[in-house]
């Protein structure tokens, strides 16, 4: 023993090793990671630069319960295999660290393992902050310390993320948002260039948030982020971890708030990856049916296991701690709570009770929201969610999954279908129009126009509305007009701003050039104008998640195809009536009877020269008439343009 000093109980130091047996866990800290109540598991595990018996150097910790031995390996040794083993934990936790003295900050690493049945991994770490840039697969050891400049904005997000607040998120795949050679897929700009490009364009726009797809390392570019392999990783793309942290600082200067996509729903198979990580399936179910996703060709992570639970939500809480994010967007939800998702009879099993819902990932997302809501309850989880699962966007108190808002898929599809049709023809299709309201107040609902609408043979939003160039863009700012003026939250990808002509492709970048064309560029005028209502108005975001805070007014000329209906505030001096021609058909002296206040005034209207519209009809002056004082009804005649949206204050 004369070589081993105490430090304290489990944390020794062996100076005649090339790995000293030291630990950061406490016994505590194993407990919760094996209940799967360990929430900060980024602070224990993966690489921790500390300093031992006077000497720095590097602790590591990864867990790998049927290893029989654990190695780092990496240029510091050569990538020798056996020569820096980690030692096992004492408690058969299947935790293996140890401390190597004077290891470097910035040297790529991985883990050589022997696991079951002798089978040998090469993995990198599952809690690496950094790793190689692909096609490399390394981690490397980084040092996650940033002094932030976004005081202001952290005192004041509560109200800024709030169910009450405006609500208009840019969608950003940041790699082909813009490259440096819109030509050359291997080109991005860095952390820094993207900041100064992409914060003022933001900003400029009006949108209260960005999100952005995926930004954890991911190994293949084509998989938009979504195929991840470092969960607790800013990709190396686009530099090291506070190049993000300074873009995301900037974003919070400007007042603009900051989401991420997360996906706990699956991971990829690749080598380095965690798939099979220590010979056997370490994270994913062992059974296929419960396992594998036939629709990405990945893994689905094993929710009853204490420690991949602990390791998913430490993974989300990871991002709001040490990058100061706003909110966070759960990818593919759908596939994690239904069992049978994608799958055929006799390819799943049902729960212990008959159903169809997978018991442990309902208990993980009730975990995750409620851990994510009590530590940052000035923030936002988002799903993406496409059934009819009841409560998605509830408390769990009242028995729901508690996230804060979630996906209205079931409005995008109506409403893409209904602008897609001929005008003609829209009078039968109103109730496609008009039925999201019928079960909006079940959730908290998002309203997206996302990625996914405008890839794989879809088309672009301009191209999916029908009629000549003019049409096309007129029927774009009509459902722009509608999205801004339905209850919700709003989210819209890169690029349909301004009318982008071809589809998303992530292996260039938006067409840019389309802005020296007035179509383009005034069409992004009228996104930057609904924004700024958006915010303007605290009619069109109040009270867009209360039955207070909409009413239909007239769906009775389903054969003209006009539609009114009233976003209220709470001081009703403040209300807004939205009147909506779908047809290319001027309609003078349109009457429209409203009880409440009088609307004297139009404050906007999507046929506005300076959106590219005609700008041939407008009301300078609202004729308003009292028909029944007792009952304060008013008639008001107005003039609605081809294939526009008036708002009426």
């Amino acid at each position: 023993m004369e070589n081993i000093t105490r430090y304290e109980e489990s944390h020794f130091v062996d100076t005649s090793k090339p790995v000293w047996n030291y630990s950061l866990l406490s016994d505590d800290d194993v407990r919760n990671y094996q209940q799967g109540t360990h929430y900060r598991l980024y602070e224990k595990f993966g690489s921790h630069s500390i300093q031992v018996n006077n000497v720095w150097g590097m602790y590591f910790c990864v867990w790998a319960p049927n290893a029989t031995a654990v190695s780092v390996i990496g240029n510091f040794n050569d990538w020798i295999e056996h020569a820096h083993e980690l030692n096992p934990r004492w408690d058969n936790s299947g935790i293996w660290e140890g401390f190597i003295p004077n290891f470097n900050l910035g040297e790529v690493y991985k883990y050589f393992i022997v696991g079951f049945q002798g089978i040998e991994t090469v993995k990198g770490d599952p809690f690496a902050n950094f790793w190689e840039k692909r096609p490399k697969t390394a981690s490397i050891t980084w040092d996650m310390y940033y002094e932030w400049s976004d005081t202001g904005w952290m005192k004041s997000r509560k109200e800024k993320n709030a169910l009450n607040a405006p609500w208009s998120v840019y969608e950003v795949h940041l790699t082909s948002w813009m490259r440096p050679d819109k030509y050359d897929e291997e080109t991005y700009n860095n952390y820094d260039q993207i900041k100064e490009r992409l914060v003022p364009y933001v900003k400029e726009m009006g949108f209260t948030h960005v999100e952005f797809m995926p930004v954890m390392e991911h190994p293949f570019d084509g998989s938009w982020g979504y195929q991840c392999t470092g969960f607790f990783a800013a990709t190396s793309r686009f530099g090291d971890p506070q190049g993000l942290m300074r873009l995301i600082d900037a974003f919070h200067q400007e007042g603009i708030g900051v989401i991420l996509d997360w996906v706990p729903s699956h991971f990829p198979y690749d080598s380095h990856g965690l798939f099979m990580f220590d010979g056997t399936h370490t994270y994913e179910y062992a059974d296929m049916r419960k396992g594998f996703h036939p629709d990405w060709n990945s893994y689905i992570f094993n929710y009853k296991r204490g420690e991949i639970k602990s390791f998913l939500i430490s993974s989300a809480r990871y991002w709001f701690d040490k990058f100061h994010i706003d909110g966070i967007r759960v990818d593919a939800v759908s596939s994690m709570l239904k069992l049978n998702y994608s799958r055929k009879a006799g390819q799943w099993e049902p729960n212990e009770f008959g159903g169809d819902g997978n018991l442990e990932a309902i208990a993980f997302i009730k975990d995750l929201n409620e851990t994510i809501f009590r530590d940052f309850p000035d923030v936002q989880t988002i799903a993406e969610e496409a059934t009819d699962w009841p409560g998605v966007s509830r408390p769990t108190f009242e028995g729901g999954l508690g996230f804060g808002m979630k996906w209205m898929m079931g409005w995008m599809h109506d409403t893409l279908n209904y602008f897609k049709v001929d005008p003609i023809v829209r009078q039968y299709h109103q109730d496609n129009f008009s039925f999201s309201m019928m079960y909006y107040y079940d959730e908290n609902f998002m309203l997206p126009f996302s990625h996914d609408e405008v890839v794989h043979g879809k088309s672009p939003m301009l191209y999916k509305m029908p009629g000549d160039e003019w049409q096309k863009f007129a029927n774009l700012r009509l459902m722009y007009t509608y999205m801004w003026t339905h209850p919700g939250a709003k989210l819209l990808f890169m690029g349909d701003e301004f009318g982008q002509t071809s589809e998303w492709n992530y292996k260039s970048e938006l067409d840019w050039h389309l802005l020296q064309y007035d179509a383009h560029r005034q069409m992004k005028d009228c996104v930057a104008a609904l924004n700024k209502l958006l915010k303007k108005e605290p009619a069109l975001h109040e009270n867009q998640f209360s039955i207070y805070g909409f009413e239909w007014v007239d769906l009775d000329h389903r054969a003209e195809s006009v539609i009114a209906f009233k976003r209220k505030a709470k001081d009703k001096s403040e209300d807004l009536l939205i009147i909506l021609n779908m047809t290319p058909v001027i309609r003078n002296d349109w009457q429209v009877y409203t009880n409440g206040k009088a609307y004297i005034k139009e404050i906007f209207n999507s046929d506005s020269k300076n959106f590219w519209g005609t700008g041939n009809v407008f009301n300078p002056e609202i004729r308003c008439e009292l028909v029944d004082k007792e009952q304060e009804r008013y008639k008001l005649v107005v003039n609605l343009p081809p294939l526009a949206g008036i708002i009426l204050k």
